[in-house]
């Protein structure tokens, strides 16, 4: 069947949340970036994508049938395109506000990740920070980067298919887009910057604990 959701919105504006929300909605598996500690075999694929070479989009999502946050919202053109049956939705938040959540969380860890080049998900944080120009010191570029993405995302996908939304208007916008009764539990939220800190280190300790065990390839392709 292929996505049937894909989360056009960048990191830190919701996307975690979305991601436990879908999956509340009984969809499968939502894929997020914390999902390549587990499918690291999947960031090959990204690499290709970051290069502008051919993905076999089926094998990327094998076992998934939504995706939000890094590394897919970049691509979700050619993932709409793709997949023609998928809803879209860009999640936003202020500019300023997603700016300063950014700097202090997934910014350090995509900047520290990108510097091992060598390794596929090296390469595949590069390509990420490439969408910032490589500097994500500026608040003005980036919040410049920020906007034009969620601009073209507005432009690009059709209005009918399309649901721009704050996390923080809960389960009634999203439920209604796709068409689901809202389900008997809160809508998720993670947005307090130290929790999901906790969270993202510990994914990326889990993954330095399996490349130093040798438990997954890390051959760049």
């Amino acid at each position: 069947m292929g996505l049937r959701v894909i989360g056009a919105g960048l990191g830190r504006t919701g996307t975690l949340s979305l991601k436990l929300a879908l999956e509340i909605l009984g969809l499968k598996r939502c894929c997020h970036m914390f999902e390549l500690v587990e499918f690291y075999d999947r960031v090959p694929y990204w690499v290709q994508a970051g290069r502008g070479e051919k993905v076999d989009w089926d094998k990327a999502f094998k076992g998934f049938d939504s995706t939000v946050d890094w590394p897919a919202a970049p691509f979700f053109r050619q993932l709409a395109d793709y997949y023609p049956e998928a809803k879209v939705v860009l999640t936003v938040r202020d500019p300023d506000e997603w700016f300063a959540s950014a700097a202090s969380t997934i910014a350090p860890i995509m900047i520290e990740m990108s510097l091992q080049k060598s390794l596929p998900h090296g390469e595949m944080m590069s390509q990420i920070m490439n969408v910032f120009g490589g500097n994500f010191n500026s608040s003005v570029h980036c919040i410049s980067v920020y906007k034009k993405h969620n601009e073209e995302v507005k432009r690009t996908i059709p209005p009918d298919r399309l649901l721009v939304m704050e996390v923080a208007e809960g389960w009634k916008p999203l439920c209604e887009f796709l068409r689901l009764p809202i389900p008997d539990a809160p809508f998720p939220k993670i947005n307090n910057r130290h929790e999901f800190r906790e969270i993202a280190n510990d994914h990326l300790e889990r993954l330095r604990s399996r490349l130093q065990s040798g438990d997954i390839n890390t051959t760049n392709g």
